[in-house]
């Protein structure tokens, strides 16, 4: 039996942990929230580590991407070296392949051509597969980087121009404490209406899902919402703001779609590598053999 554990800056209240069998494998697979609580986070990796199979890394990114450069986020890189023999990722490799997969079905498969259509990204540097592959699928981008985590309320509208704010402000941005940057704990459950007019613009709201729920507007009627790990309640909240579509990029596993760092931990866990992380191919490859795809719901 294969055991995967996210330790997440999440709130506890949105725990969850099913098992599914996946590749033959019985898998169980589980979410703890430390509610914005670094220390907690970093104390239960060491007591799990070497008794599972693989760690996601959840609530936190490790590094974000933009203009072909990383920046590694300080208080993560505390949760990863934690981990000394249990291998541990954030999501990043999945965000690269299985995002950039779930926009290419949407377009190619599912029919919902994006070319010309108008998406608001909350993050793009986030979430750089998927931006790249709505920028390759000819999407007019609306780049929200700047106004939802440091507040600074300027639009970026192509990849070039995400790259060269990130070259100017990710070394400083990525030094700061990341709840300045991104909800933690209970402002998870918070909404904070911003950049209302970016929310009205666009037909298409994508990216992280806890950016969507704290600064989405009271209305969401006809709006199309692509993101990942979502509850039965979000489901509910999306629904009652009038959102018509909701697409998930993780599928959903007894009634839960996990974050893109739970998924990623489940696929080095089922590879029985024990690195931390795989090849870009090698998660293409293990993708194609579970055939996850897209959760696409109606919601109205």
């Amino acid at each position: 039996m294969k055991r995967v554990i996210s330790v997440s800056l999440g709130s506890s209240k949105r725990n969850h942990k099913v098992e599914v069998e996946l590749l033959g494998e019985q898998c169980v697979i589980e979410r703890i929230g430390t509610d914005g609580d670094l220390e907690k986070a970093v104390a239960l990796v060491k007591k799990l580590d070497g008794t599972v199979d693989a760690f996601g890394m959840g609530g936190i990114d490790l590094y974000v991407q933009a203009g072909g450069k990383r920046y590694i986020i300080r208080e993560a890189k505390k949760i990863a070296r934690a981990a000394k023999l249990t291998p541990m990722v954030d999501g990043t490799g999945l965000k690269n392949t299985l995002e950039r997969k779930a926009v290419k079905y949407l377009n190619d498969i599912y029919g919902l051509k994006l070319c010309g259509r108008k998406v608001l990204m909350m993050c793009g540097a986030d979430r750089f597969g998927m931006a790249e592959a709505f920028a390759e699928c000819g999407a007019n981008l609306t780049l929200g980087d700047l106004i939802f985590t440091v507040g600074i309320p300027i639009p970026l509208y192509s990849l070039k121009a995400l790259g060269t704010a990130a070259k100017i402000l990710a070394p400083i941005i990525t030094q700061l404490p990341f709840k300045w940057l991104y909800p933690t704990g209970s402002e998870q459950e918070q909404g904070r209406p911003r950049g209302s007019k970016y929310f009205d613009e666009n037909e298409i709201i994508a990216g992280d899902f806890h950016f969507i729920r704290r600064y989405m507007p009271a209305s969401m009627q006809g709006k199309i919402v692509l993101t990942n790990t979502v509850t039965k309640d979000d489901v509910a909240l999306l629904k009652a703001r009038g959102v018509r579509l909701l697409i998930t990029t993780t599928p959903e596993l007894n009634g839960r779609s996990f974050g893109t760092n739970v998924m990623e931990a489940l696929l080095v866990a089922l590879s029985e590598r024990r690195v931390t992380g795989l090849s870009a191919m090698e998660y293409e490859v293990m993708l194609d053999q579970l055939g996850f795809k897209p959760r696409i719901e109606e919601l109205n």
